[in-house]
């Protein structure tokens, strides 16, 4: 059985294909769509063996500035030791493909797709692939912001399988979000949840908040307003979005459309003064 979740195949277009495409960047959003991401556009880690990755966010002033997105691909016999050099950073793991085995604090955890993973900032973690296929995955990382008072989160384990979704009130389920931590948990300040779309499905108003977005299209397809433009978005799309750009969508086709949602909560805005 394939895996529920679009995963890259890397490789190089032909020279016959057309170079006009999908993707933008605007001073309010960015669409990278699943087109883009070839083996050109890919780039390496220290300690990280048998692995490419392509970097879809990253801090940039007067951008989107809280996070960065990468979409790893570790080959057999790959993977690393010492994967984060940044104590202060968080991490998030969602699985799309592949058997790759994380090991948090010496404790191993089998990882298929699906598979979601809440490292927290300063723990001794590695991840391997001994399996015979490439492993597939999100890394979202987050430099964490402490509070006096509260105490840092701990990592865990879970998967998409083993969490429900909720569905929004007065959809009829057509809109549901699946969150993999407690939003009344102040003891997290990003959430990474997978937000779920049936046929027919729609935002019905521009969302305009302070949260900084990495939306990656997981599966389906939709049509998303973003700013003042209406952009298709198919499964292996990413959507890059800063503070209080304007957002909704309408999901199209036969199937769900879900992504997995990145966005900054629970902390007082920075006051550079």
């Amino acid at each position: 059985m394939s895996s529920p979740y679009w995963t890259p195949s890397g490789g190089l277009p032909p020279q016959t294909q057309l170079a006009a495409d999908r993707a933008v960047f605007t001073t309010g959003y960015a669409v990278i769509p699943k087109g883009v991401l070839t083996d050109i556009v890919t780039s390496q880690l220290p300690f990280w063996d048998n692995t490419k990755l392509w970097v879809l966010a990253r801090p940039l002033t007067g951008f989107a500035e809280s996070f960065s997105h990468y979409l790893m691909q570790v080959e057999p016999n790959g993977g690393s030791d010492r994967p984060e050099s940044n104590k202060a950073a968080q991490s998030v793991i969602f699985v799309t493909s592949g058997k790759p085995t994380l090991t948090i604090n010496d404790q191993q955890h089998a990882l298929t797709p699906g598979s979601y993973a809440y490292i927290a900032a300063g723990t001794d973690w590695a991840l391997a692939n001994n399996s015979t296929k490439a492993a597939n995955f999100h890394w979202i990382r987050k430099r964490y912001v402490a509070v006096d008072g509260i105490n840092q989160p701990d990592s865990f384990v879970t998967s998409d399988q083993d969490v429900e979704p909720i569905a929004m009130p007065n959809t009829d389920g057509r809109w549901a979000t699946s969150r993999f931590v407690n939003p009344a948990d102040m003891r997290h300040d990003m959430h990474v949840n997978i937000v779920t779309f049936q046929p027919g499905g729609t935002i019905p108003f521009a969302e305009t908040h302070v949260m900084e977005h990495g939306l990656f299209v997981l599966c389906g397809k939709a049509v998303y307003h973003l700013n003042q433009d209406w952009v298709e978005v198919e499964a292996g799309d990413y959507m890059w979005l800063r503070a209080f750009c304007p957002q909704a969508c309408y999901a199209g086709g036969s199937e769900p459309f879900r992504y997995l949602l990145y966005k900054d909560v629970n902390r007082h805005m920075p006051l550079n003064l």
